[in-house]
């Protein structure tokens, strides 16, 4: 029988003077504590045991443990609630960010029984739930019409999705996407609510080739189960959330709801169910996190990165001065304004925002850089997400019942570090979530974000609405963000945790670099071979800053438009994390730098690296090997055939 041994065995049944108990328990307790970093205080309940053999002090061991250190290495939840439901799945999605519905679509339709689940009451992640209704494509996408088949079925049918408007815009309702779409951020703009529905179809749409699948909004991702070695996932956990009353409505104020939204406990507000996501009897898990912080990979310990990096960290020509894990892009409360005259009443709701910060340092920001307000190409055109008349955005000037999306640089962007927004690995070890997961984020980074952006609508009205073109505030669950403050259910997030890669191309930790991606640069590499996805975009770095605007860390000199920017290959090594074989990344925590995310983090370079994530795991499952494992597919000689895959599932990487 196994025994601890320390120097020589100390597994005695029987002593007889009392004074040698005590010495031989205290001598149990230190070996223990040097054996698993406790304590000795901590070990104090394993005194009594006499035979200190392993299967005698496993359960009081458990109790000692910290958590995260319990033999595989991986976090365990504890208390762990009684399960209420289990689903059995092939595929697993965390997250209906965008590339999360990609990636349970792309399952679904290669055959795999799939489970998606989202924190939010919206499937759509930043076409929805996070307000960012207007699609960001680059300007050389959108004149080749570069688009995979995939996204271009997915556009076509949020133009088709009927909205109902307000009863004081003048156009009949229910309306089509289509026939209210004109703005100049891009060529599709629309309520996010059709975002949302059009989600959900494109699921149910995939579900007739996997009709067990299932998918669930509000229900919080808590945490995962591992097998011994901690290689492999063997169940996920997650509890849903089911409003008491029939007209409940999100308030637009997560750092008020984030708590409850994630607690195993019921509250006034909702009801809550335990939920175990499992694979089939005899099968291997296949798990996507498609979170936009990477929330899976936070709690689980998996090598990321987090925040800028420095030249000597990536190579990079214009990397930061420091790592600086602090500094990731900023986050936005996008809001909606329309031209309606509502006597003051929306701006006098306003006024009694309370803000953390005196308003006075968030109103110092504000900045229209030279816009126009409303005519041509205007702040109001930019992201208009319904046209009366359906002018032309770069010449025209909006009419009365038009209303447009708020995303503003100089505006509603929250990139303050006083704190910042994601918690590092000493965070999360302090605070506890790796055993009651409770999303990994400051709460009072949260709420100042939420404040610039209730404070920059407050401005707005106050100083650029006039009598031709009066503005109001729109609020409440029939406003188009469908929340009580009228911003929207969670911040629109840029940047969260970055996986590091396993060894490729040249790397020991797979990561796409700046080279990688600027056609004025050396040293750019060709991922031909293992290609998955594209992306094609400015170097959009939306940089982060201190209060007194102490150095930040920030890659200042990296931003760039797209002209230097070269179509990036996006490789399957980049979905791949290190130490998890049954692993995928289906959204914003691909392994790419700091910089390279400003490329990455839009809208169809989610959608393709979601559907990659989704499309692989569908292979694998029905396809593939039993048990080959992601890593294995270019090891092995499998892409060819994975590739050939994700061709015939309408995904492209072509240019």
């Amino acid at each position: 029988m196994l025994r601890y041994r320390s120097g020589f065995a100390y597994g005695l049944d029987r002593v007889g003077r009392s004074q040698q108990q005590h010495r031989l328990n205290r001598f149990r307790l230190g070996a223990l504590a040097v054996a698993f970093g406790l304590s000795v205080a901590a070990c104090q309940p394993l005194a009594s045991f006499r035979t200190v053999t392993l299967a005698a002090i496993a359960p009081a061991l458990l109790k000692a443990l910290p958590l995260p250190a319990q033999f595989n290495g991986r976090p365990r939840l504890n208390p762990l609630p009684p399960i209420q439901s289990v689903w059995q799945c092939q595929v697993v999605v965390i997250g209906g960010s965008l590339g999360g519905v990609a990636a349970a679509a792309q399952a679904m339709q290669s055959g795999a029984t799939t489970c998606l689940i989202e924190l939010t009451p919206w499937l759509g992640g930043q076409i929805s739930s996070q307000g960012v209704s207007a699609l960001d494509e680059s300007l050389q996408m959108r004149d080749r019409q570069n688009y995979s088949p995939s996204w271009a079925a997915f556009r076509q049918l949020i133009q088709q999705q009927m909205v109902r408007l307000p009863s004081w815009v003048p156009v009949a309702t229910p309306t089509p996407v289509a026939a209210i779409n004109a703005c100049w951020v891009g060529t599709l703009c629309f309520p996010p609510v059709a975002g949302a529905t059009a989600s959900a179809e494109w699921l149910q749409d995939a579900a007739r080739s996997a009709p067990d699948s299932l998918w669930s909004t509000a229900t919080a991702f808590k945490g995962a189960e591992f097998d011994a070695a901690g290689q492999k996932i063997t169940a996920i956990y997650a509890v849903q959330r089911l409003p008491r009353q029939v007209d409940y409505t999100p308030t637009g104020r997560l750092s008020q709801e984030m708590g409850d939204w994630y607690s195993w406990s019921p509250s006034e507000t909702f009801e809550k169910v335990a939920i175990r996501l499992q694979p089939p009897p005899g099968e291997t898990l296949r798990v996507i996190d498609a979170t936009d912080t990477g929330e899976l990979v936070g709690w689980a310990g998996i090598p990321h990165r987090l925040g800028s990096e420095a030249k000597t960290t990536t190579g990079e020509i214009n990397g930061s001065d420091r790592d600086n894990p602090q500094c990731t892009q900023a986050l936005t409360y996008p809001f909606a304004i329309a031209l309606y005259d509502d006597a003051g009443e929306s701006l006098a709701q306003l006024a009694q925002v309370e803000s953390t910060y005196p308003a006075k340092e968030h109103v110092a920001n504000f900045e229209l850089e030279n816009f126009p307000v409303f005519a041509g190409r205007s702040l109001f055109h930019y992201r208009r997400i319904v046209s009366t008349s359906r002018n032309n955005p770069y010449t025209g000037s909006p009419a009365l019942g038009d209303i447009t999306m708020i995303n503003w640089n100089r505006g509603n962007d929250w990139n303050w570090m006083n704190p910042p927004l994601i918690l590092t690995e000493a965070e999360l070890a302090e605070s506890g979530q790796r055993q009651n997961w409770l999303g990994g984020l400051s709460a009072l980074s949260l709420k100042h974000a939420e404040d610039r952006a209730l404070l920059f609508a407050k401005w707005l009205l106050e100083t650029q609405a006039t009598a031709e073109f009066p503005l109001t505030y729109l609020a409440g669950a029939a406003s188009p963000m469908a929340t009580e403050t009228g911003l929207s259910m969670t911040p629109y997030i840029r940047e969260g945790r970055r996986i590091l890669g396993r060894t490729a191309y040249g790397q020991a930790e797979f990561m796409l670099r700046e080279a990688d991606l600027r056609k004025d640069q050396p040293g750019g590499r060709n991922f031909e071979a293992s290609a998955v996805a594209l992306a094609h975009y400015d170097v959009d770095i939306h940089g982060c800053r201190y209060r007194n605007w102490e150095p930040s860390g920030e890659a200042t000199a990296a931003p760039a438009r797209e002209f230097v920017v070269r179509p990036a290959l996006i490789p399957l090594e980049a979905l791949i994390p290190q130490g998890v074989d049954n692993l995928l990344i289906g959204g914003k925590a691909i392994a790419v730098t700091h910089i390279v995310n400003a490329v990455t983090r839009v809208h169809y370079s989610e959608w393709g690296v979601g559907a990659a994530a989704g499309a692989t795991a569908g292979w694998l499952v029905t396809q593939a090997e039993a048990d080959l494992t992601p890593a294995e597919i270019v090891e092995m000689g499998y892409m060819p055939a994975l590739q050939q895959h994700l061709r015939q599932q309408g995904l492209s990487w072509s240019w």
